[in-house]
């Protein structure tokens, strides 16, 4: 909220507004999160970021952080753009330490 309420322009992805219904509890939970979400734009992956998400992913697990394929892809969506990420996913911190990820924090 203070990052849109800064001015700064905030950017979601399907990937994030899927994750979130998935996790839903209830009608008011979901016309809350479709409210939200209609106001941002959306940012989709192509080829070239599930590439580079496959070595991103690769680059962790060889360093012994694990990151799922989803996160994988948002992080790469956030590098190829020069977007700083907000998470508070320790693991997409941990991938910030050995690759060029922008993560928020306050």
């Amino acid at each position: 909220m203070r990052a849109v309420e800064g001015g700064e322009t905030v950017i979601g992805t399907g990937l994030v507004l899927q994750e979130l219904l998935q996790g839903f509890s209830g009608p008011k939970a979901r016309k809350t999160i479709l409210n939200y979400f209609s106001a941002l734009p959306l940012l989709a992956p192509d080829r070239r970021d599930h590439i580079e998400a496959a070595e991103l992913r690769n680059g962790c697990r060889r360093a012994g952080v694990q990151i799922g394929t989803i996160d994988a892809v948002l992080a790469q969506l956030c590098i190829r753009h020069d977007l700083t990420m907000l998470t508070t996913d320790e693991d997409l911190r941990r991938l910030a330490q050995r690759f060029p990820l922008k993560v928020w924090s306050n």
